[in-house]
This record gives C-alpha cells, sequence and structure tokens, in this order.
C-alpha cells in the first residue's frame, strides 16, 4: 500500500483546460526531505495548479513548477518569463545523492548556484545520470509516464501543458 503521504498526483491539462491525465509520483523524503517538505507545502498551498510546462526537451525531461511567472490563473503569468522565477519562499539547500536521474526521476530545477533549488522541477524521459549528485531527486514516477511523456514539447513550449492540479495524495478528495 503507498504511503499517502508520500505520495503526490498531478493532474496534467493541455494549454486549453483539457485533461490528459493523471501522474502519481513516490516523494523520496528519504533522500531529500526539505524539498518533499517544499513540494507538499507549494502543492498543498495549490500554488501548483495552473503552473506551465515551459521547458520540455524531446528524449531529456519536462521542466515547470514556476509559480511566480508560469502560473496561467495569476497575474504575474508571464510566458517569456517562465523558468526565471519561483515561489515567495526561500531558496533551499542541496540535498543531492547517488540516487540516479532515470527515466520517471523528478528533480529539482536550479540555477548555477547548488543551493538556489526553489520551486521549479523536472521529470526525466530518459537516462540523464549525467546530472546525478548535482541536483537534488526528490521523487519518482510511479504511475502515468505515458502522460509524462505526452507533455508538449519546446523550449519555450507554445501554448505549454499545463498542472491542472497537484495534490498530495492524502488530501485528495
Amino acid at each position: 500500500m503507498a504511503d499517502l503521504e508520500n505520495t503526490l498526483y498531478l493532474d496534467v491539462a493541455n494549454a486549453k483546460g483539457e485533461p490528459k491525465g493523471r501522474v502519481t509520483i513516490e516523494l523520496r523524503p528519504d533522500l531529500a526531505p526539505n524539498h518533499v517538505a517544499r513540494i507538499k507545502e507549494l502543492a498543498r498551498e495549490g500554488a501548483y495548479d495552473g503552473v506551465v510546462f515551459h521547458r520540455v526537451i524531446e528524449g531529456f525531461m519536462a521542466q515547470g513548477g514556476d509559480v511566480q511567472y508560469g502560473n496561467t490563473t495569476s497575474a504575474s503569468f508571464s510566458p517569456g518569463s517562465a523558468g526565471m522565477g519561483g515561489s515567495k519562499k526561500p531558496n533551499l539547500k542541496q540535498e543531492f545523492s547517488k540516487e540516479p536521474h532515470v527515466r520517471g526521476v523528478c528533480s529539482m530545477a536550479r540555477s548555477q548556484n547548488p543551493d538556489s533549488a526553489n520551486s521549479q522541477f523536472f521529470i526525466c524521459f530518459g537516462d540523464a545520470t549525467f546530472l546525478d549528485r548535482q541536483y537534488t531527486v526528490w521523487g519518482k514516477v510511479t504511475d502515468g509516464m505515458d502522460i509524462v511523456d505526452g507533455i508538449k514539447r519546446g523550449e519555450p513550449v507554445r501554448e505549454p501543458d499545463k498542472i491542472a492540479k497537484m495534490q498530495v495524495a492524502a488530501d485528495a478528495k
């Protein structure tokens, strides 16, 4: 039985808000307790709801989570700036681990500063082990990888897919 407090439901929609499906993510507080706590905190606040996947590279990863500029429901939404922001919360210190960046792994995006992760994250489409020990792994897709594979590509993405809703499974209704 899954630990519902450490499971995320990420519902994906297209740019028009039409549902594409649900992605289930197993959170890894054993690897990155502070990053998992941040993801859960933002999910519980509804901060990720409406946030676009602004950078999606074929064979590599889908990146989203910019709650500052990437939220389509916010007055601060700026397609050209999506990917440049975070949240109003402080940046997190890195929690690098030996966990490999392979298909389905969820990891935090950051700037050149290892301690600059905030709200942005990415999901690996395939092997990206060149990122190992340089980015904080906080979870792994356990169901719905076909939905992740179907996220619209681009850098930046035109009419990007978005997170319709992200919720901790224990809170799901």
